[in-house]
């Protein structure tokens, strides 16, 4: 008897090891596809180098135009998982540093990007899909409305037009309603 319990333990315990190993294979298999860079960090990675920036703002629905010039050198880091970007203009006779990191998560199929800049104190944080038909990504995110200290909703495009050529839209919400506040063709040098 004490044979037979002996015999079923231990079968009891190969079986769990088992499991237990096929669930760290598993999970081995998850970590690897998720920090390893894809396709979508190749496409990003083909951005790198230095952009020309004609930039224009609107401060308000219905407002006139401000124009400026800029400068963007993107570049991959941390093995090609993500992308920074180091933005330097002039912005109403003030200098403009602004600095922008873009990557993909494998694990929620999605975009993610961080902004911020010396005109503010405070992260700008989107998500995004691809939309490979388009060449975009559309995101959606916060950022903080200065005058109230609220959180503002924001919305971005960025489109790849061709390998030389790229539009970023930025849409921001004022009472409730949605106006173009930013927009930036960008140029290959």
């Amino acid at each position: 008897m004490k044979q037979i319990c002996t015999s079923c333990c231990a079968i009891f315990l190969l079986i769990l090891c088992g499991r237990l190993m096929a669930q760290d294979d598993a999970a081995s298999k998850a970590w690897m596809a998720y920090m390893t860079p894809g396709e979508i960090h190749q496409m990003l990675a083909k951005d790198d180098g230095e952009w020309n920036e004609e930039i224009t703002t609107w401060m308000a629905p219905g407002a006139p135009p401000t124009k400026s010039n800029g400068v963007v050198v993107n570049k991959m880091i941390m093995g090609g998982r993500y992308q920074e970007a180091k933005h330097t203009a002039n912005f109403m006779g003030q200098p403009f540093e602004g600095y922008g990191l873009m990557g993909y998560d494998n694990a929620k199929k999605a975009f993610q990007s961080s902004w911020i800049d010396n005109m503010g104190t405070g992260i700008m944080y989107m998500e995004g899909k691809w939309d490979p038909q388009m060449k975009t990504i559309d995101f959606t995110g916060t950022s903080v409305d200065p005058s109230t200290g609220n959180e503002l909703q924001v919305r971005e495009t960025f489109k790849w037009i061709d390998d030389n050529t790229q539009l970023m839209e930025m849409f921001m919400q004022q009472d409730g309603k949605e106006f173009k506040s930013m927009e930036i063709k960008f140029t290959r040098k």
